[in-house]
């Protein structure tokens, strides 16, 4: 059998070698057609497109993405083609709410805002619903959207109230943060869910992130709206808008849930599901954190853990190094 994995992904080298007679460790950009042809698995992280330019006339029969989002992934086709794909929801959950709520916290520093604030969450899967619990204990009003999700709500089973509007949030809050898969079609697509007519429907919101998907919010709307963006993922990355940098309050190369347990997570999703899908018995890394975030936390606990203007700093200072920033970041301890 024969493997391709992106380089960067951890804690796999040593793990495959044991079931495949050869793995091919491979930067993402670099997987083409013909370094796939002979694979049966495929190990990607978000830079690898994977189509029918990619796999048409190949071996692969297993994807597995060590990310939360498929968005890369032509699944219709896989699908078609028999291709099984498994992605790690959620692997990287408690370090993107740990960059949210940092960043808020930088923010209310910086500008000597005041704490009594109502936060907008708009999407509450894995991620959101860590930034919704969170702001509550951080003593934040919270609304919370998410259309897909409030269709069956019933609060019996469920301790955060989805069904907020978009007006809802657009009228009451101070901050808000997108947290939803990128679709551009379906009953409720999120391409450019934040765009000029959103932006001016905002009373007093001062405040827009995205770690989501780049182009969940339009970043021309955003460069010319008169707020504060903090923005880990971007249109176009990694070529990236030069003057909305400059503009951003944080603006990171897309490392927002690049904590070391969050990349345990991911690979240990994807060793776990090679094992059940081929019969294997890979050692899957150890996790020392839950997957639902820290139970309790303080604004101390988050400024202490993590501190998202030094990777501003970084990025603003080299914008053309996006790529290598983000394939060299030192990962970072969860709260």
């Amino acid at each position: 059998m024969k493997i391709v994995a992106d380089s960067k992904i951890p804690y796999l080298n040593g793990v495959l070698e044991q079931v495949a007679q050869e793995v091919l460790y491979v930067p993402g950009t670099e997987i083409t057609a013909d370094v796939v042809r002979d694979a049966r698995v495929l190990l990607t992280r978000t830079r690898t497109r994977c189509d029918r330019a990619l796999l048409e006339g190949s071996k692969v029969e297993f994807i597995g993405t060590a990310t939360i989002g498929t968005d890369h992934i032509d699944l219709d086709y896989c699908h078609k083609k028999g291709i099984t794909v498994v992605n790690a929801p959620g692997c990287n959950a408690p370090a993107v709410a740990q960059w949210v709520h940092a960043t808020i916290l930088q923010w209310i520093q910086a500008k000597n805002a005041s704490g009594n604030i109502t936060l907008g969450v708009v999407g509450v899967g894995h991620v959101g619903s860590i930034v919704a619990r969170w702001a509550q204990q951080l003593g934040y009003r919270i609304l919370l959207n998410d259309p897909p999700l409030a269709e069956n709500y019933d609060p019996q089973f469920s301790i955060f109230d989805p069904r907020s509007s978009i007006l809802d949030l657009q009228r009451e809050c101070d901050i808000i943060t997108f947290h939803t898969p990128l679709t551009k079609d379906g009953k409720y697509p999120t391409w450019h869910l934040c765009d000029e007519a959103f932006l001016k429907g905002l009373k007093h919101c001062k405040l827009i992130l995205n770690a989501a998907r780049g182009a969940v919010c339009d970043n021309e709307a955003l460069l010319r709206w008169q707020g504060d963006v903090a923005l880990d993922c971007w249109e176009h990355e990694p070529a990236i808008n030069r003057e909305l940098l400059d503009k951003a309050f944080v603006t990171t190369p897309h490392i927002a849930g690049y904590s070391r347990q969050g990349k345990q997570r991911g690979t240990a999703m994807i060793i776990d599901a090679l094992n059940r899908y081929y019969g294997w018995h890979l050692p899957v890394p150890e996790v020392d954190k839950p997957l639902l975030g820290a139970a309790d936390v303080t604004p101390q606990l988050i400024i202490d853990s993590y501190n998202p203007l030094h990777d501003t700093a970084a990025l603003k200072s080299a914008p053309h190094l996006f790529e290598t920033l983000r394939n060299n970041y030192c990962l970072r301890e969860e709260v």
